[in-house]
């Protein structure tokens, strides 16, 4: 699978098209959100999250995302099943997205 970027727009239409996505909310000024860009491509294209949506989005040009899911910094995680939003918060560790990712199995 694929990263899909993404503005307000076409996340809405995202979570209601797909059951399970995963936003990373980042800041191009942002050295945690860039440190983990590798791991959350490979997430990505691991099979065991073939059934999740990974999206990317700007935090800073997105203001209506950012502010439904209350945004406090980047790197910004928000999990959605079935169109609701599931969890959100700061992420900074490749075991707090997998820890995001299995609550969406």
């Amino acid at each position: 699978m694929t990263i899909t970027e993404s503005n307000d727009e076409e996340l809405r239409r995202l979570i209601f098209e797909k059951e399970r996505v995963i936003v990373k909310f980042v800041d191009d000024t942002c050295p945690v959100c860039k440190a983990l860009a590798p791991t959350f491509a490979q997430l990505s294209a691991d099979p065991a999250y073939s059934d999740i949506t990974f999206v990317r989005m700007s935090a800073t040009e997105n203001p209506v995302s950012s502010k439904e899911v209350r945004m406090t910094g980047t790197p910004f995680f928000a999990i959605y099943r079935s169109a609701t939003l599931v969890d959100c918060g700061i992420v900074s560790t490749e075991d707090g997205i997998r820890e995001l990712l299995l609550r969406l199995k």
